[in-house]
């Protein structure tokens, strides 16, 4: 017996070995998990997941209900009350004496009816023409429209975001990588020039001109490897992950600002209808042709119809859910009809408001094209722009690499200064910084002039 029960308790003991070493491990894969990102899959991911983004599918669905929430105030109304009474006091009544026989000039005090009453109905009410509940359902359809509008700005604000994030970490990280080179570079040159010093064979100037470089340069990776951090963090906020998520990303800067060089997007025409200021634009011209409506639709009589049923009984004491209580019933069938006449102006007075906001309504829609039409050549200048200043400094950087592997020969012969190789350095540097940056700006710059057409990434 006591061998069975210790087999029990090492069965158990062992299954909760084997179910904590399972918990402990899938708690360690979710804190160790890495999120990989393509470009695309980053703003996928983002699209899913963005703060904005998810707010505004809320914004979309919060329309919707707006709309049936507009709709139902034309359709069957039920509505129903219970009250209940009970007059501590009751009122005293006084009637001629002549009518009990009494002298004339008297009255007898007399009460009327039960001290408790209750009274239970229902009424149904049927809306029959209200012009302003028309205005109202085109209204709502246009709310709708402008949520979706703005749904798509927002997904448009989000991809650019994305775009710009991602560009800034690998941006980060090449300048790591060649600031470490030129770091490892420098402090070979460092090393071989103190010896030269040391042994009397160079001066001391050339020695502190490095020293002055690689102050600079190790300066910069500092910077640049906390700015890694900062930027990595910011990519994960706008994708809608902990800052802290451990993310890394597949592509490199080279092979992804190569892959956005895409010159058939200068030769895309505009397609007014397809951007989304423009679309909001007219939104916003179409709120205000309905306010116009809606104006002009209260100036007509609306009519409603309701019934009425209801039940009421009376009583000395609360006794009404006794199956011996009497209650008598009532009915009513109605309309309502309601004619505005006379408004001393006030009615004309909105209208002719409503009409002023339609006609600047017209006129922001009219300076908003104009505005699209400038920012879509602009972003085309700014994009070939942009790819003639990457073709320009990818081949200045390799002009400055040459020549600072001239000088970098010319300094170890004695055949250049230390201010000579210091400024071929420092030139080089320049370039490099200049084509990281440039890659970037075609990023960047073909995102622009994407947003603007409402193309495809």
């Amino acid at each position: 017996m006591n061998r069975s029960k210790n087999i029990n308790y090492t069965t158990m003991k062992n299954s909760f070995l084997a179910l904590l070493m399972l918990f402990t491990t899938t708690w360690t894969y979710a804190q160790e998990q890495t999120y990989t990102f393509t470009l695309e899959e980053a703003i996928a991911f983002a699209l899913e997941n963005n703060y904005g983004a998810i707010n505004a599918d809320r914004d979309l669905l919060d329309a919707q209900k707006q709309k049936w929430e507009t709709i139902a105030t034309g359709l069957p109304q039920i509505d129903g009350a219970v009250s209940y009474q009970n007059q501590l006091k009751q009122p005293v009544s006084l009637l001629p004496g002549e009518l009990a026989g009494q002298e004339p000039g008297t009255f007898i005090p007399i009460v009327f009816g039960q001290p408790q009453t209750a009274i239970a109905t229902a009424t149904l009410k049927q809306q029959i023409f209200d012009g302003s509940y028309l205005v109202g359902i085109q209204a709502a359809k246009t709310f709708i429209a402008y949520s979706k509008n703005y749904k798509e700005k927002t997904e448009l604000g989000v991809r650019t975001s994305v775009v710009e994030a991602y560009g800034n970490v690998l941006l980060s990280q090449e300048n790591i990588a060649i600031l470490e080179k030129n770091k490892a570079n420098l402090e070979k040159n460092l090393f071989e020039t103190q010896k030269l010093f040391e042994n009397g064979l160079g001066d001391e100037e050339s020695v502190e001109q490095l020293q002055i470089t690689l102050s600079s340069i190790d300066n910069q990776l500092k910077n640049s490897l906390r700015l890694k951090s900062i930027t990595l963090q910011m990519l994960n906020l706008i994708m809608g992950l902990d800052i802290d998520a451990p993310t890394t990303l597949s592509e490199n800067l080279s092979d992804l600002a190569q892959a956005q060089i895409r010159l058939d997007l200068l030769e895309e025409d505009l397609a007014m209808d397809k951007n989304v200021d423009f679309k909001i634009a007219a939104n916003l011209n179409q709120q205000r042709e309905l306010e116009l409506k809606l104006q002009k639709s209260l100036a007509l009589p609306t009519l409603n119809a309701f019934v009425n049923y209801g039940s009421t009984s009376y009583s000395d004491k609360f006794n009404f859910f006794s199956s011996e209580t009497d209650w008598f019933d009532s009915s009513v069938l109605g309309l309502d009809l309601h004619i505005p006449i006379f408004s001393s102006l006030g009615r004309s007075a909105k209208t002719a408001r409503a009409k002023i906001a339609l006609e600047k309504a017209k006129t922001q829609l009219s300076e908003t094209e104009q505005n699209i039409r400038l920012q879509h050549k602009t972003a085309k200048s700014n994009y070939l722009f942009s790819i003639e200043e990457y073709n320009t400094s990818k081949e200045n950087l390799a002009l400055a690499e040459r020549i600072e592997i001239k000088n970098e020969i010319k300094y170890s012969e004695g055949l250049a200064s230390s201010f000579e190789l210091r400024q071929a350095q420092t030139q080089l540097y320049t370039a490099q910084q200049e084509y990281l940056q440039s890659m970037v700006e075609v990023i960047n710059k073909k995102t622009a002039l994407e947003t603007v057409l409402n193309s495809e990434l």
